[in-house]
């Protein structure tokens, strides 16, 4: 078999592995080193590392571990946020129009308010779901960029990267999608037309809520250069533990999403059968709006599902009954965690509503758990 044929189990394990040595470690140590020796050659001469802001033996071992999950050539960042901001700086300037998800990651939009409208970049907001309607009706005419991010985070809508991207090479414009929820293994952007892929691997990726990091892949060698020029002379580099620790981490991914897919199945059910409960979102149930293009276009689902209490006095009761359900904001990790997101400010949601991280506790312990928490509110 070739590595392309391996099953998600093995290529989480394996990606980004050379040719075993032996004597050597399985897994080689992060290389703590900001300059290297240059001794009596050129700087980079055969190839040699010189300063580790723009090469880095680890940072390159994590990236193409992380590349071989999208199908590109990857560059890692300090965090998910540096990654966007690269994918979208380094590619637009100045009186060039992007397209941004108005119900996506609030931060985004904080970046185009404050800063790519700084820099005279025109922004226009579109829905998740209406995206590539907008798309294929010409919105993207004149369009230097489109980002989307599918799942949407946090009302988990899913859109049609395909149809977008065919849309967007027509037009002559650049596709970006924010993969932090879907992760490599659950949906590959650059198989279904886009030119790169982002991700905020400080969630399911790494998913241990533990490290900041992010990445942006392409398969484009003249995006890759201007991403990789973006990255060295703003220095979003990361570090070289963090690099090594996320490798580390990416190891696990398939049995975390297993068995984080298989609670939030359960869990919806619960949501759902709940008359305290309304709204519930998660992409993969068959009821959901966004089931029959995610069944489709996504390769597996993953442990994310969003929902709506009455109220934030009703989310607090849930919490002060749950044990095993802990607030906090982020997701992908292996605490099962809610955040009632009104609190950050930056989502157009009702004070109830929540999104909920399943971690890879026991199901049925989760469950059972939520249950009894749910009970309370009825």
């Amino acid at each position: 078999m070739t590595p392309a044929a391996w099953g998600d189990g093995t290529r989480s394990v394996r990606a980004g592995e050379t040719s075993a040595v032996p004597g050597a470690p399985l897994r080689p140590s992060p290389v703590f080193a900001a300059p290297f020796h240059l001794g009596d050659q050129p700087p980079r001469a055969g190839g040699a590392d010189a300063y580790a802001r723009t090469e880095q033996p680890t940072l390159r071992d994590f990236e193409a571990a992380v590349g071989e999950l999208d199908g590109g050539r990857c560059l890692s960042f300090s965090t998910g946020m540096a990654a966007l901001t690269a994918a979208v700086l380094a590619c637009a300037g100045s009186g060039d129009s992007v397209v941004l998800p108005s119900d996506g990651y609030y931060t985004t939009r904080l970046l185009a308010a404050e800063e790519l409208v700084r820099f005279g970049i025109r922004v226009t907001y579109v829905a998740t779901p209406e995206v590539a309607s907008f798309a294929a009706d010409g919105g993207l005419d004149g369009v230097r960029l489109v980002l989307l991010e599918t799942p949407s985070n946090p009302q988990l809508d899913v859109c049609d990267i395909a149809a977008v991207a065919r849309a967007a090479r027509a037009a002559g414009a650049l596709v970006a999608v924010d993969n932090t929820t879907a992760t490599p293994l659950g949906q590959r952007p650059l198989a279904l037309g886009a030119h790169m892929t982002v991700g905020s691997d400080t969630k399911a990726l790494t998913g241990h809520s533990d490290l900041l990091l992010g990445h942006v892949t392409t398969a484009d060698d003249d995006l890759l250069a201007r991403l990789r020029g973006f990255r060295d002379r703003t220095g979003s580099t990361p570090g070289p533990f963090e690099a090594w620790l996320g490798h580390r981490s990416m190891s696990t991914l398939d049995l975390r999403l297993a068995r984080q897919a298989a609670t939030a199945a359960a869990v919806a059910e619960v949501l759902a059968g709940s008359p305290a409960v309304t709204g519930v979102r998660w992409p993969w149930r068959a009821q959901d709006p966004s089931f029959p293009l995610a069944s489709r276009q996504m390769l597996r689902p993953n442990g994310v599902v969003s929902a709506e209490l009455a109220d934030e006095a009703a989310v607090a009761e849930l919490l002060a009954r749950t044990r095993l359900w802990t607030a906090a904001t982020s997701f992908g990790g292996v605490h099962s965690t809610i955040d009632r997101r009104a609190q950050w400010g930056g989502d157009d949601v009702p004070p109830g509503f929540i999104r909920l991280s399943c971690g890879i506790e026991d199901t049925a312990d989760l469950v059972g758990d939520l249950s009894v928490a749910l009970a309370a509110l009825e």
